[in-house]
C-alpha cells in the first residue's frame, strides 16, 4: 500500500512536470509565432516593439487554452515514452501496478487540470483576450463601424463622410430590428436629427423602416406617421448575428447569463450553448486525450523511435481537430442537436482509447 502510494506520488510529480514543460514550450512557439504576425499588423504604425509584445503576451494564453488537449496528449506521450523506455515500466509491474493502474493515475490529474482551466483559467484569458481585442480594436481601419449587444439593447455605430450614426434597437426578431432610434451627428458631434422607427427589415444593407418619426435638433417633429423610410447601413441581418464571432471573450462563468441576454434580444443561441457544452466537456476531453496517449505508449511492445510517436501525435492531432471542428459546425448548422455534436467526438476517441487501455493492460 505505502509502495503504491509513493509511486502514484511519483507519477503525479512527473506527470505535472511534463505538463508544465510542454506548456513553457507551446508558450514559447505560440509567442514567437504570434508575435510576427503582430509586427507585421503594426508595421506601418509608428508603436515600437513594446504593444506587439504586450498584445503578444494578452493573446497567447487563450491559445494555450485551445491548444491544451493537444497539449495533454503530446505531454501524454512523452510522459509514457520516459518511462517505458527508462523500464520505470517495468519496475511498477514488479510492484504489482498494471499498465492500467499506470495510466488512470495522469488520466485523473486530466480531469481535475480540466475542471480547474474551465473554473479558473478561463475567465483570465477571457479577460486577457477582451482587453486584448480593445486595445487592437483602436487600430483598425474599420473602426468606424461597430456593433454590441447590451442589456440596454442593440447598440451600432456608423460613420460616412456626411454624418456620424449611433442606432440603437431593443431586440432583433427575424429579419427585422424592433423599437428602432436613429441618432444623427455632423462631423464636430453636433446632434442633428432622431428617427425613431417601430420595426426596420435590415436583410439586406438597404434598410426598410416602418412607421417613422423624424424629430429635428431642438425637439420638433418633423415628419410623423412615415409608413416607409429608407436607410442605407453597412449591416445587414448576416453581419448583425455575427456579433458574437470571438467567443473567446465570454467566461465560463457569464455563459449562461450571455444565452439569456441573446435569447431576450432575438437572437440565435446555438454558438453560446456550443461553448457551454464545450466547457463543460473540456476535463473528458483532457481524459479521453490522455487515454490515447497511453494507447499509442504502452500498448505496444515494440521499441518504436522517437519519429513515429511524434507522427502519431501529429496525425491524430489533425485528424481530432477536423473531426471535432466538423462536429461543430453540424451542430451550429442545426444538422445535430448542440449537446450530440460537442459530445459525440469525445465519447468516440473515449470508447477508441478505453478499448486501447484495456487491451494495453493485458500487456
Amino acid at each position: 500500500m505505502i509502495r503504491s502510494l509513493i509511486i502514484n506520488k511519483y507519477i503525479i510529480k512527473e506527470f505535472i512536470k511534463t505538463v508544465i514543460i510542454m506548456l513553457l514550450a507551446c508558450f514559447c512557439l505560440g509567442f514567437i509565432v504570434n508575435l510576427f504576425e503582430e509586427i507585421n499588423f503594426f508595421k506601418d504604425l509608428d508603436v515600437g516593439i513594446y504593444l506587439p509584445i504586450m498584445m503578444t503576451t494578452l493573446f497567447v494564453p487563450t491559445l494555450l487554452y485551445n491548444m491544451f488537449p493537444f497539449i495533454v496528449l503530446l505531454s501524454g506521450i512523452w510522459f509514457f515514452l520516459k518511462i517505458k523506455k527508462s523500464d520505470e515500466v517495468t519496475a511498477m509491474k514488479v510492484f504489482g501496478m498494471s499498465n492500467f493502474s499506470i495510466i488512470i493515475v495522469p488520466g485523473l490529474i486530466s480531469i481535475l487540470l480540466g475542471v480547474f482551466f474551465v473554473t479558473s483559467i478561463n475567465p483570465i484569458t477571457s479577460v486577457l483576450v477582451m482587453k486584448y481585442e480593445r486595445i487592437k480594436g483602436n487600430y483598425e481601419r474599420d473602426l468606424d463601424y461597430l456593433a454590441a449587444i447590451t442589456e440596454n439593447g442593440i447598440w451600432i455605430k456608423e460613420k460616412s463622410l456626411e454624418k456620424n450614426t449611433i442606432i440603437r434597437s431593443s431586440h432583433l426578431e427575424n429579419e427585422n430590428l424592433m423599437e428602432v432610434t436613429i441618432y444623427e451627428f455632423d462631423d464636430d458631434i453636433n446632434f442633428l436629427r432622431r428617427i425613431e422607427a417601430t420595426s426596420a427589415n435590415i436583410n439586406s444593407n438597404k434598410w426598410n423602416l416602418k412607421n417613422v418619426k423624424i424629430i429635428d435638433k431642438k425637439g420638433k417633429i418633423v415628419s410623423d406617421n412615415i409608413k416607409n423610410f429608407s436607410y442605407t447601413s453597412v449591416y445587414d441581418l448576416k453581419k448583425i448575428k455575427t456579433l458574437y464571432s470571438n467567443l473567446d471573450t465570454i467566461s465560463f462563468w457569464n455563459i449562461e447569463d450571455q444565452i439569456r441576454l441573446l435569447e431576450e434580444r432575438g437572437y440565435s443561441t446555438r454558438e453560446m450553448e456550443t461553448k457551454l457544452h464545450k466547457s463543460l466537456a473540456f476535463p473528458f476531453f483532457l481524459l479521453s486525450m490522455l487515454l490515447l496517449s497511453g494507447v499509442f505508449t504502452l500498448g505496444t511492445n515494440i521499441k518504436e523511435n522517437n519519429s513515429t510517436y511524434i507522427f502519431l501525435a501529429i496525425v491524430s492531432s489533425v485528424i481530432i481537430y477536423f473531426f471535432n471542428d466538423l462536429s461543430s459546425v453540424l451542430g451550429k448548422t442545426e444538422k445535430l442537436p448542440i449537446s450530440i455534436s460537442v459530445w459525440m467526438p469525445i465519447v468516440i476517441i473515449f470508447i477508441f482509447s478505453a478499448v486501447g487501455v484495456i487491451h494495453a493492460n493485458q500487456k
